[in-house]
């Protein structure tokens, strides 16, 4: 049986916990393209896994997303950009 959605339509979506990369080695280079995200559960028991595609070779990675900058001129710290 399945559970009934008890998301309120108008929250706001989460950001992910995790990204989801597929990576392929090639010689001595890695290429890492992103497919997904997760999410970890209420409970902290899991993690739900939404992939936009599925790679038939290589591995996927999950990695915690990089942090944004809180500068909206698209600037770093440093002044470059």
């Amino acid at each position: 049986m399945a559970r009934p959605n008890t998301k309120p339509a108008s929250q706001q979506p989460k950001a992910p916990d995790f990204l989801a990369w597929h990576v392929i080695d090639k010689g001595e280079r890695s290429f890492w393209n992103k497919v997904g995200a997760a999410w970890r559960h209420k409970d902290d028991k899991g993690y739900t896994l939404q992939l936009e595609t599925v790679p038939i070779n290589g591995r996927i990675v999950l990695r915690q997303p990089l942090e944004e900058p809180d500068r909206a001129d698209g600037q770093n710290e440093n002044g470059r950009g």
